[in-house]
């Protein structure tokens, strides 16, 4: 659909003097549409919806042959971008009869339409089956990490077997975290970032930020950097001995230069904030027999100062890799997901939808479609990396401790160094005792 005015070849940008830069930009309406510079900004609906409707304008003959290809491109265009809207049985209902009208006219249309609704079926079929391994998987880990007051003695007894028994190689290690990171990302739907910006009634207050019903993929994935975190520290604080402790601590920095090497921003920041936890910062004995020159320039990469310059700075170079690559893996591109939804959700929240005159805001949308399709070009990359079934399984299904049972751990590696850490370490004790007994009742 057009972006510029009907009368865009009359203005040639050339024909400005670099001497004329602070000019200003050339306003002008057309059709209930409002331009500045030749780019749409503004409209009100009806002028907007009227850019993707066919008229006479657009296609001179309106016999239903000329006009089928023009709807099926645009309903293909729909199902391929927004798969998830069809699992409204409305919209599903809509799309089935649409075919049907199309049949009387144009027998190639209807057989697009039959390819179109075939696609659509197994990319929801495949959805489904996603988000019911997503549910069991919740479960199961649910399960596993139960509260302190809930877990038994033999459930929380330290050990110094740890991941680098199953997996010693950062490379392949941060290679599983980015297959993980990939496929999560692949089933977010642009919609969700819509859905989970909607304005709340204000009896819906009390409910998560997100809506499990309308951005249950989008909100697993936060779930999952939250895990990742958690697991990365209880790995540290999970080893009794000190030099096995430090062993992990240097595992998993070059598990994070790895990733930061791969575009994998997101398991990279998981792993920081992870490291950064209170639980793990604390242990300075351990700390002290590991260089930490290269988490230091990993943690100023992700320094949130200034908006995230230095991250925003390494995003922009992933991005440009990926736009020139000539191989797989120079593709890959998974953004501090985080930051991206607060970027969206801000954008959003700063800018009006409708102008003082009534218009859409096209150009806020704009810009938010941008950042949407962005985020689609980099979720459709495929992963080129082999899996590692077992180190797979590990990072999805590994009991983690909870934030109390961390605090323990980091107390029982290394004494609280002040009456106030020596109370709480009594209290945690005293949880797990309790926990003990009841469960032997």
């Amino acid at each position: 659909m057009p972006q510029t005015t009907p009368y865009s070849s009359k203005f040639n940008p050339s024909t400005y003097s670099s001497n004329h830069s602070h000019r200003q930009p050339v306003e002008e309406n057309y059709g209930g549409l409002h331009y500045r510079d030749n780019k749409l900004v503004s409209g009100s609906l009806e002028a907007l919806i009227q850019l993707l409707v066919p008229t006479v304008d657009y296609y001179p003959d309106k016999r239903i042959r000329e006009i089928a290809p023009k709807i099926v491109q645009l309903l293909t265009e729909w199902t391929e971008t927004f798969p998830y809207d069809f699992r409204d049985e409305r919209m599903m209902r809509s799309l089935k009869e649409m075919t049907h009208r199309l049949a009387f006219g144009d027998e190639l249309s209807r057989r697009a339409m039959q390819r179109l609704i075939q696609r659509l079926l197994r990319k929801l079929t495949t959805l489904g089956q996603y988000e019911e391994s997503l549910a069991t998987s919740s479960a199961t880990a649910a399960a596993m990490d139960r509260p302190l007051a809930l877990k038994s003695k033999q459930q929380l007894v330290r050990r110094d077997e740890c991941v680098l028994n199953l997996c010693d190689d950062p490379f392949v290690f941060a290679q599983q975290l980015t297959h993980i990171e990939m496929e999560r990302l692949s089933y977010i739907g642009p919609e969700e970032f819509v859905r989970a910006f909607a304005k709340k009634r204000p009896s819906d207050n009390h409910k998560s930020f997100f809506s499990k019903r309308k951005a249950s993929n989008l909100e697993a994935y936060v779930e999952w950097f939250n895990r990742l975190s958690y697991l990365i520290a209880t790995e540290i604080c999970m080893p009794v001995k000190k030099k096995h402790r430090a062993r992990v601590l240097e595992f998993f920095i070059d598990v994070a230069q790895e990733c930061f090497n791969i575009g994998n921003f997101n398991s990279l920041m998981a792993i920081i904030t992870g490291m950064n936890m209170n639980p793990v910062s604390r242990l300075k004995k351990t700390w002290n027999k590991v260089n930490t020159d290269k988490f230091d320039i990993l943690v100023h990469q992700m320094d949130p100062s200034s908006n995230f310059y230095s991250y925003r700075t390494a995003l922009r170079g992933a991005t440009q890799r990926s736009s020139t690559a000539h191989t797989s893996q120079e593709m890959i591109v998974i953004p501090f997901f985080s930051l991206l939804i607060k970027d969206i959700y801000f954008l959003n929240e700063g800018c009006v939808n409708r102008l003082p005159n009534g218009h859409i805001n096209f150009e806020k949308f704009w810009e938010l479609a941008k950042q949407v399709s962005e985020f689609l070009s980099w979720r459709q990359v495929i992963c080129p990396f082999e899996r590692d079934r077992k180190t797979l399984q590990y990072l999805i299904s590994a009991p983690v401790f909870s934030e109390d049972e961390l605090q323990l751990a980091s107390y029982e590696s290394e004494g609280p160094e002040n009456n106030m850490e020596r109370d709480t370490r009594r209290s945690l004790r005293f949880d797990i005792e309790l926990s003990f007994l009841n469960n032997n009742d």
